[in-house]
């Protein structure tokens, strides 16, 4: 019973992962998409456990019954991973995706509750319960660290779907006659109900607790998926411990009802630990994570530090459930006492997940979300134990108490994430905050440059290395184009590109989208000045969408496209460096439009690199690679593709490209922003060539595609978090390039200097 439970926990968080990564790319990168995917997985699961005792009688075999549900699952695994790529096409595509999610989701629910009709003792429920989520742990850890890294979605897929059909097998052997247990309705008491309320409101704190502890190990440890992985299967191992102590306690106590109350308010203690842990002590550890170029060190750090802050409350979330179970009213079906409790706790964790990520968080923050599930906790325990006024009273001012130590989150955590510690005194966060989707914040140093920060990590500065790079993103958009009426800006940071964007006289009309909206708020506020207000120009609006959704569902084109994701690693961030994506946006061009996407060569590593330029020539066969290097050595670039009509695009008129830079016309900015970065000419701003794709041929040789079904660039990059090999990329890019004699022309002589000038470059 126990292999199959596990067996059932392992494909079913291979399913989670799997259908989290498609929901990305259907519905966007957001809390919305999590939650959409949390409420139905956990939803469908409550409705499948409540089901399977009300309409699968018990005279019927329960290890047949649960051969037949591992054997439809992954049926309908299959389905939805052939059946969730249509659903982009659907008006409603949320609703669709859940619709698809929903019967796989309450099968698996059922799955529990079929195998609890082969438990002899109450008290063994809970080891079923444990084996499960052991079975979650290796699932998740299998997904994320090896099969999605080594394959894509549809062998994950397959891979579950094959364990759903060898514990079908194994449950199919095993199934010998067995006593047909007594089927009896459930009858709650007054005090049943009590214990059915704690163990829902310990579901709602132990998920509105993940989803905040998520967030913020995402920053301390670096938000990759990697990260996530670790922070689930820790969550999940304590859980599985905690089920098992339970279990075994269960048969030794003598009130397991007073046991569960003493759980609940044990929890308020350790979720004040945790919180205090994640926010005023782990942060402020002595550690470089840079020190060591091996990322796997890095992963072994991550997972003791994960394991010293999250072990305490989930010890304790895992033993209330097999107490409830074994405190709930055992005269009845073993399939409907153990659905009931199961079902109660899911519901909790439902309310739980969806509060914390869409309202608790962005509205009163992390530190007063905390503080309410320490309140909530003590009172899951109150319930259920003896109306004594002491007991009561100490409870309260306990939790009072525990709920002063709560601190808020540190504003050095916020901005400098994993490099907390060796940001300390260097300069002053001037702003931060929590938002739906990311935290974001604003540091300015002594000598006055300003950084702007995103989930825990540099997205763009003031500082001149920084500055020229933005503003290359946004000139390079509109200069390339003959005529770039509108633009699109996908990711809005501190609005330096969008600004440059902006100042092209011909731009009529500029889009920016933004996935947090605190992201268009603080740029506004803090770097008004190298943004150029941007934020308040009358030709540019500013959507609050996912840049992928966005693009995939407005009927409008453009002329100019111009991409700044987050860092590849970065979980969410690869959808925006897809082939997929990427057609999209060349199908989203009007003839002649042009699209420059960013690409960052420090804290990623060579094969990272690779499939970013690679999967980007794919779509453009004809693309550029335009080089921001920093003290002579490479730092980030930038790639050019233009949706040529015919198979070559026009080469650049230098001299038309003086009119385009804007001398023609005195009151264009163009100029001015440009020669602020050591742009003074169109020779300087295109002499940053480094090399197109008929040039790389070499270079880019098996260099993996990131396709939609693998998100290949996520996992490559997420081993490359401690490397900085910028300048050897670089170097190597530079190795390759030729002077283009067809992608330029002039007839006054300027391309003899552009090829002086990348000569003395070189």
């Amino acid at each position: 019973m126990l292999l199959l439970a596990a067996g059932s926990g392992v494909a079913a968080l291979i399913y989670e992962i799997v259908w989290f990564q498609l929901l990305e790319l259907v519905i966007g990168s957001t809390a919305v998409s999590l939650g959409l995917l949390l409420a139905t997985f956990m939803g469908g699961m409550c409705l499948g456990s409540l089901a399977l005792p009300r309409f699968v009688p018990s005279r019927f075999h329960p290890l047949r019954v649960y051969a037949a549900i591992e054997l439809a699952i992954g049926v309908l695994g299959i389905l939805v991973l052939r059946l969730m790529p249509f659903v982009s096409g659907f008006p409603l595509r949320g609703i669709a995706a859940a619709l698809c999610l929903l019967p796989p989701t309450l099968l698996m629910g059922a799955t529990l509750p079929a195998l609890a009709r082969s438990i002899d003792q109450i008290s063994h429920l809970g080891y079923l319960y444990a084996a499960n989520i052991g079975g979650g742990v290796y699932g998740c850890l299998l997904a994320g660290f090896y099969l999605l890294r080594e394959y894509d979605v549809a062998t994950a897929t397959y891979t579950a779907v094959a364990i759903n059909a060898a514990v079908a097998a194994i449950a199919l052997t095993r199934s010998h006659p067995v006593t047909e247990p007594r089927d009896t309705e459930p009858r709650l008491s007054r005090s049943g109900t009590k214990i059915y309320l704690s163990i829902a409101l310990s579901g709602l704190c132990a998920l509105a607790s993940e989803a905040i502890w998520t967030r913020m190990l995402g920053l301390l440890l670096g938000a990759s998926v990697y990260t996530l992985s670790i922070v689930v299967a820790v969550f999940l191992t304590g859980l599985g411990i905690g089920s098992s102590a339970g279990s075994l306690l269960c048969r030794t106590i003598a009130s397991p009802r007073q046991a569960l109350a003493w759980c609940q308010l044990l929890l308020a203690g350790a979720i004040a630990w945790t919180a205090y842990t994640l926010a005023a002590s782990l942060p402020y550890w002595p550690i470089n994570p840079q020190i060591s170029s091996n990322i796997w060190f890095n992963f072994e750090l991550d997972l003791a530090r994960a394991f010293w802050a999250l072990l305490p409350p989930t010890l304790l979330w895992g033993a209330s459930f097999p107490l409830a179970v074994a405190a709930a009213s055992p005269k009845q079906d073993a399939a409907r006492l153990f659905a009931g409790i199961y079902a109660a706790n899911t519901l909790g964790s439902i309310v739980g997940a969806l509060g914390a990520s869409l309202l608790l968080v962005p509205r009163i923050g992390s530190q007063h979300a905390e503080q309410l599930l320490i309140a909530v906790s003590a009172l899951s325990g109150l319930l259920l134990l003896p109306r004594r006024w002491t007991v009561a009273l100490l409870a309260v001012a306990s939790s009072l108490l525990l709920m002063h130590t709560v601190p808020p989150i540190p504003k050095l955590l916020v901005a400098y994430g994993r490099y907390a510690a060796t940001w300390v005194g260097k300069g002053d966060v001037v702003y931060a905050g929590e938002g739906i989707n990311s935290s974001v914040a604003v540091s300015k140093f002594p000598n006055g440059a300003l950084t702007f920060h995103v989930a825990g990590k540099i997205q763009a500065s003031s500082v001149p290395r920084d500055m020229r790079l933005q503003r290359m993103l946004g000139h390079l958009t509109t200069l390339t184009v003959s005529s770039p009426r509108s633009v699109l800006v996908i990711g809005c940071g501190a609005g330096i590109t969008a600004g440059a964007v902006s100042l092209d006289p011909r731009v009529e009309r500029e889009t920016i989208v933004e996935i947090e909206p605190l992201v268009p708020r603080a740029a506004a506020a803090y770097f008004g000045e190298p943004n150029v207000d941007v934020l308040h120009n009358s030709k540019v609006q500013v959507r609050i969408d996912d840049g992928r959704h966005y693009l995939l569902t407005t009927p409008e084109h453009f002329d100019g496209i111009t991409v700044d994701p987050l860092d590849p690693w970065v979980k969410g961030a690869a959808n925006l460096y897809t082939r997929e994506f990427i057609e999209a946006m060349k199908q989203r061009l009007n003839p002649g439009g042009a699209v420059t996407m960013y690409v960052q060569l420090f804290e990623t590593n060579l094969e990272a690199v690779k499939s970013t330029v690679a999967t980007f020539f794919d779509v453009f066969p004809n693309g550029t690679i335009w080089g921001n290097p920093y003290q002579g050595q490479g730092h980030d670039m930038v790639l050019l593709g233009q949706a040529e009509p015919g198979q070559l695009p026009p080469p650049i008129d230098l001299d038309e490209m003086e009119g385009r830079f804007g001398y023609r016309d005195p009151s264009s900015r163009v100029p001015q922003s440009l020669a602020e970065v050591g742009f003074n000419s169109p020779v300087d701003l295109f002499a940053t060539y480094a090399g197109r794709a008929s040039d790389l041929k070499e270079w880019l040789r098996g260099a993996a595609i990131n396709h939609d079904r693998n998100l290949r660039m996520q996992y490559l990059a997420g081993l490359g978090l401690n490397l900085d090999d910028s300048a050897a990329i670089y170097a190597g890019i530079l190795a390759y390039r030729r002077f283009p004699e067809d992608l330029f022309t002039s007839a006054a002589g300027r391309v003899y200097s552009l090829r002086e000038a990348i000569r003395r470059e070189q």
